[in-house]
Formats: C-alpha cells, structure tokens, sequence
C-alpha cells in the first residue's frame, strides 16, 4: 500500500498506540506536555512534512483541530466519541467533503473479529426476528480516572464506553430509533457517573446497555435473544480469551445445539483500524458523519439526564 505521512497529537495511551500500528508512515509526534514531542501544537508542524493527522485528544478541542486540518488538506483520524454543538457536525463533513478531506471518528471495536462475527450472523437473517440485545461493558478504571480532572467530570462512563455501545448498536443493526433512557447512573467512587445503563424499550430489537468503571477485571458480554436461537459473545481479544456462542433453538424446547468459536490473541483492531482508514484517505473516499451525528444526539440528552440523576459532584 503507497505510504502516507501521519502524525500523532496527543502522547497518552492511545497515541502511543496510534504511533505504534502507523509504522513507518509516522513522521512526528505533537503534545504540549510530554518533553518526547516534536511539536507542542498541531499549528507548528511544517504543512508539507505530513499528510494526515492522527488525533488522540480530549473531547474540547476536537472540533477546532478537525477545522484545522480540513482547512490545510488534512486528513484526520478523531478519538471517538465526536462531541459538538448543534449544527458544528454537518458544516465539518461539508467542508470536509468539499475539500476532498477525509475525517474519521475513531470505533476500534468495530475491528474486533466477534463483533464482525456478530454482524455477519444477524445480517444473514440465521437469528430470524431478533428481540432483545443486552450488552455489558466494564472496565476497573475508577481510581485512574478520579486522578484525571479532565476526565472525571460530565457524564463519567457514558461518553467513554457508552459511545462504544451505541456505535455497537449501529454496526450491527444499522439505523436504529435514538429514544434511549437513563434507566440508573450512580457516582460510587467518582465525581462524575461511574455506573450507568441506558435502554431502549421502543426499538427493534430492544436494546440494554450497562457500562462501568467498577469491573475490576476489565470484560465485555453481549446476550442476542431471537426467534431462531440466541448468539452471544464474552470478553475482547485485548482481554482474552474471547469467545462467540452461537445456539440454535429447538422446538417446542430443549437443550439447544451449539457452536463456539474462542479467540486467543492480541488485540487485532487498532492495527486493523489504521488500515481502514489509510485506505479511505488513499481512496479521498467522501466524509460521512451522519454515524456521529446521531450519537451525538443520543449522548447528549443521555449524558444530561445521568448527571441529573446520578447528583454527580462534576
């Protein structure tokens, strides 16, 4: 594949891992406060020394990063979730589409080979008519996050794995009614919501998703009930072992058959995100955000009534 010149702006967790799967394609790296940067603003790096940008920052600043680089020919990969005002969405994908701009919110998850499974299987209409998704989404990230100011406040766990949860929801299911509730959200050892679930009892399938900073094993477990059987998925590759479940329904009842697959490997989808996105700049493949559009739409009416309900102190 022909090279393309990144760089990285922001030196945390995952900019050190976007620096790492971008290979030789990397040329420098751009953070105000680690001493290792090349650049402590993405505004001093030459226009000419890069091709697109990488950029794995806090939520404030995205949008006037992602102008920044549209209005220079800049490619640009965005940490999800993609928060903006009203209206700030459309006129960015506009520009960007007009110039020829690629602009990415960065999903990993939908790289994740269960997930892809996930997809394929209710795609094949094998499930028949698909009633219920549960999805739980854990991580034990409390007391990191609470040495974070600029992570514990707002909605906590919402935007951080709810987002990945929603976008779940999408990838597997396509367009899907945005009418989600705020079902609990506590603050157990944060400022802001560490425990939260959300559902929608209107959509089809309904939909159920519990997030939290309080699993101190970090795990992941989706339940799919259907007409024709039921599917299932338990733990991440990240986390392994991670394993898909597929069982099909036996009439009237009875002990279902099943198929299993488990997977014991790293985790695949960082590397597997980069790719897509490299080809999607190579390609100028027009920038479509209607995706974000609506989640930004869904997170920000939930993350206001979270914080309502959970008296977060953020």
């Amino acid at each position: 594949m022909t090279a393309m010149r990144v760089i990285v702006a922001g030196l945390g967790v995952q900019g050190n891992k976007r620096r790492k799967v971008a290979g030789s394609d990397y040329v420098a790296a751009v953070d105000p406060l680690q001493p290792e940067a090349d650049y402590g603003s993405l505004a001093a790096v030459p226009l000419d020394r890069y091709d697109a940008a990488l950029l794995c920052i806090p939520d404030e600043p995205k949008i006037s990063l992602l102008e920044y680089c549209v209005a220079h020919g800049k490619h640009a990969l965005v940490e999800k979730p993609l928060c903006a005002k009203a209206g700030e969405i459309e006129a960015l994908a506009e520009r960007a589409r007009s110039r020829g701009v690629v602009l990415y919110t960065a999903y990993n998850h939908r790289f994740e080979p269960h997930y892809v499974r996930m997809r394929e299987l209710i795609a094949s209409g094998a499930l028949g008519r698909i009633y219920s998704c549960r999805m739980f989404y854990g991580n034990g990230t409390a007391r990191l996050v609470a040495s974070s100011p600029w992570r514990d406040r707002g909605a906590g766990v919402l935007p951080d794995l709810g987002s990945h949860l929603l976008d779940t929801c999408r990838f597997w299911f396509g367009e899907i009614d945005g009418n989600f509730t705020v079902q609990s959200a506590s603050c157990f050892e944060n400022q802001a919501p560490d425990h939260v679930i959300v559902s929608n009892e209107n959509a089809r399938p309904r939909i159920e998703l519990e997030m939290t900073l309080l699993m101190w094993r970090n795990h992941f477990t989706c339940d799919i009930l259907a007409e024709q059987g039921t599917a299932h998925i338990s733990s991440l590759c990240k986390w392994g072992p991670s394993t898909f479940t597929q069982r099909s329904r036996v009439l009237p009842s009875g002990r279902p058959p099943e198929q299993s697959v488990t997977l014991l490997q790293d985790d695949p989808t960082w590397a597997a995100e980069y790719e897509h996105f490299k080809r999607l700049c190579l390609a100028r493949t027009p920038t479509d955000l209607s995706a974000d559009l609506w989640l930004n739409g869904v997170l920000s009416r939930l993350s206001a009534s979270a914080q309502k309900m959970a008296g977060g102190r953020a």
